[in-house]
């Protein structure tokens, strides 16, 4: 299995690595979520935390059911970056930051979708001078998004802006898995995982603290507050609009439903029920 470092990942991958699911696993982590992606789609693992894009993608992949990384307000790790008194509506380029695939596909719809703007897109590695230096604004994931000087930035968080638009949360990644190895990833506890993870979270932040160089209450903060690590109705909701949006602005060619380990053909009883702010 592969995963990333990310503290927003940490939660999910801790029990495999220090706890109960010590070695129940072979787990790779020295990569970044757009890297799961690839090494999930050409087989070198048999299940990753992968971006929820990617679902719609990699043909025949499975979901592990109720366990996500998502935030349902705030999530803080997935940021857009301007210069102060650059408003959205003016963005004419965006660098996007290479380790993305979710983000870079959610900066797209929310410029189209809610600013009817279409910016052109840059991918580049995540260096935000360099990004700004040749950019309206830059997309930032994961830890770096949390521990730039702030300065005379302006910094929107995506999550955010997607509740304001939407009134839902946003889901960003989920364990898949490759349906020729469906059978044996479902007997990997991949809620006991996370349960066993957020228990420990003490002991996560102890690790993050001294190489992130963030306080321990704001560690725990986004760990228990803005991260969501359960897929519910509301970001499943959110998550079924998202894809509906991504095949509206072409980001996708269709829409799959969303189909779990353990219950093959299963389609999302909620798709098309979701509304959301014009």
């Amino acid at each position: 299995m592969a995963a990333s470092r990310y503290l927003n990942s940490a939660p999910l991958i801790w029990s495999f690595i220090k706890g109960r699911l010590w070695q129940s696993v072979e787990l790779l982590t020295d990569t970044a979520p757009a890297r799961c992606a690839q090494m999930l789609a050409r087989g070198e693992v048999e299940a990753a935390l992968v971006p929820v894009i990617e679902y719609q993608r990699i043909p025949e992949l499975v979901v592990v059911p109720d366990v996500c990384i998502g935030a349902r307000a705030r999530v803080r790790s997935v940021v857009l970056v301007t210069r102060r008194g650059t408003e959205l509506e003016g963005v004419r380029t965006v660098a996007l930051d290479t380790s993305s695939r979710t983000s870079a596909a959610l900066v797209q719809i929310i410029f189209r979708e809610f600013f009817d703007v279409q910016p052109c897109l840059k991918p580049h590695e995540p260096d935000l001078e360099r990004m700004l230096e040749g950019s309206d604004a830059a997309l930032l994931i994961g830890d770096p998004a949390m521990v730039f000087p702030r300065g005379d930035l302006r910094v929107y968080d995506l999550a955010s802006l997607w509740r304001e638009h939407t009134g839902l949360g946003f889901v960003f990644a989920m364990w898949m898995a490759r349906e020729g190895a469906a059978e044996k990833v479902l007997a990997v506890d991949f809620a006991g995982a996370r349960d066993d993870g957020l228990e420990h979270v003490e002991d996560i932040i102890a690790q993050y603290e001294a190489t992130l160089c963030l306080p321990p209450t704001e560690l725990r903060e986004y760990l228990l507050e803005n991260i969501s690590f359960d897929l519910n109705r509301e970001m499943r909701d959110g998550l079924n609009l998202f894809y509906e949006l991504a095949h509206k602005h072409e980001i996708i060619p269709a829409v799959r439903p969303l189909k779990q380990i353990g219950e093959p053909g299963m389609t999302n009883p909620l798709k098309g029920s979701v509304r959301w702010n014009s």
